[in-house]
């Protein structure tokens, strides 16, 4: 994925940090046994809901098991299938290595120490729906500054994502298809169940993401089953345009899929639940959250223009050089968008236009927060000039993980940490982000202003407007 999950997965594939002392916090579902940091109480592969295995693949997420006695926290979990790099360096776009189970619905909960009803942010990481993993993110220095983070795993690619008249037919009356949007979900409920064991606020939710991890916080917002959930949001490079996907469209490409992972036309979802999940992993296709009229039955799109989404404040924003997805081979992308102006049309049709239209849909209601991301680290100047895809999140999260040396992080790469977490834990714990001395404006299409995280940081009036306006008078129509 991006330097930074590199770094993390690195870091943390035996782990983490050593622990000081046992902490034990008892769920619904038994109790489990973290360690105590320095910064935080730390709990890793928490199940949050039963393995998705035998008839429970491709179907909703079922209630996690209940466990005797204790459990031990104190170690990573598997990954969600996904595509993994022979030589064991973490993946492209995901940043995760090592092991790999269906079994893999868990979270990661990094509490402040003596914590009460402190706010609770949950991460929904990003990799376009086909990698990544919760326990690649590090929130220890979010516990540290009174905040409850959760990072969790959701079902990727196929297993995530694929419909099937087979499976449609098995589900009843049931969701279908939207297997990692179901994830998503149940993860949410299972932090109103437990989150305040862990010294969390229940009622203080902020859901937060990147890539594929923001467009899944939009398709939350479009999900009614999800409201009261979740409180606040968080959209890190989101996007907030596509065309409709219906069930019947995504039934005829999962087929096709399965028929290359060795099935039958005719198959049964017993059959298709019987396939070995390592020839699933490879099959291609456009995953991600869909309408398929039960669970999801409009896009964020369609939901914002209508008012229909979920009101409550936001944050959203983009990157300067978005176009490093295109060209790491996460996003298709045209002959066009390789020349240096392509590559601005390519970042703001993709990212920026669509993420001030979702800020311009939702400033009616609650208030929401528009920025652009721009800073480069100085470790990486002059022969990096723009904030690629996904190089904010090392800043929100003011962690750059063991693979940089903390010498090579500047003073200037520091301040910019400091201040961009410190936004994202003010949005967090009041509904407003305070990002030091310099007050951020709620967006209000008239006025038309952001904030610019870059070198320097403030807020711009009508940034880019002639670019994103031309590529907003051509959006898809919701």
């Amino acid at each position: 994925m991006i330097r930074f999950a590199s770094a993390l997965a690195a870091a943390l594939m035996l782990g983490g940090v050593a622990c000081a002392e046992p902490v034990k916090v008892r769920t619904q579902a038994g109790e489990v046994v973290g360690e105590a940091t320095e910064r935080a109480h730390v709990f890793r592969a928490v199940p949050y809901a039963a393995a998705p295995v035998g008839a429970l693949r491709w179907g909703p997420p079922g209630p996690p098991p209940a466990w005797p006695g204790e459990r031990d926290a104190t170690k990573n979990g598997p990954s969600c299938p996904q595509p993994m790099n022979a030589d064991g360096t973490p993946n492209a776009f995901g940043g995760a290595n090592g092991p790999v189970s269906e079994d893999c619905l868990q979270l990661y909960i990094f509490a402040p120490k003596a914590a009460k009803k402190a706010p609770v942010m949950v991460w929904i990481h990003g990799g376009g729906h086909r990698v990544g993993a919760g326990w690649v993110y590090d929130g220890q220095n979010f516990a540290r500054d009174g905040v409850v983070i959760v990072s969790i795993n959701y079902r990727l690619g196929a297993l995530g994502y694929l419909a099937h008249p087979a499976l449609t037919n098995a589900a009843g009356k049931q969701p279908t298809g939207n297997f990692g949007l179901m994830d998503q979900v149940a993860a949410l409920k299972w932090v109103k169940r437990n989150i305040a064991a862990f010294g969390g606020d229940p009622g203080n939710v902020t859901i937060f993401g990147e890539s594929a991890g923001g467009a899944s916080v939009l398709a939350i917002l479009a999900t009614p089953s999800a409201r009261g959930l979740y409180h606040k949001a968080i959209v890190q490079s989101g996007g907030g345009w596509g065309p409709p996907r219906t069930l019947r469209e995504m039934e005829a490409v999962g087929s096709a899929a399965l028929v290359q992972a060795g099935a039958a036309p005719s198959a049964t979802a017993r059959e298709l639940r019987a396939i070995p999940f390592e020839p699933l992993v490879p099959l291609a296709g456009d995953y991600g959250p869909f309408q398929d009229g039960r669970l999801m039955t409009e896009t964020p799109a369609q939901a914002l223009a209508s008012r229909r989404a979920a009101d409550v404040p936001l944050i959203i924003g983009w990157n300067s050089g978005e176009d490093s997805v295109a060209f790491g081979g996460l996003l298709a992308s045209t002959q066009a968008d390789r020349t240096p102006a392509g590559r601005e049309a390519f970042t703001d049709r993709v990212f920026g236009a669509p993420a001030r239209w979702v800020a311009a849909q939702a400033a009616p209601g609650k208030p929401a927060w528009l920025y652009h991301f721009s800073y480069v680290g100085t470790r990486f100047r002059p022969r990096v000039t723009t904030a690629a895809h996904a190089a904010e999140i090392q800043y929100v999260w003011e962690y750059w993980g063991r693979r940089t040396p903390m010498s090579a992080v500047s003073d200037e790469d520091r301040a910019m940490a400091s201040l961009m977490h410190g936004c994202w834990v003010t949005f967090a714990r009041t509904g407003t982000p305070t990002c030091g001395a310099t007050p951020w404006p709620a967006y209000d299409p008239n006025r038309d202003q952001l904030m610019e995280f870059g070198s320097p940081s403030g807020v711009r009036t009508n940034f880019r407007k002639a670019q994103l306006d031309a590529q907003d008078a051509g959006r898809p129509q919701p």
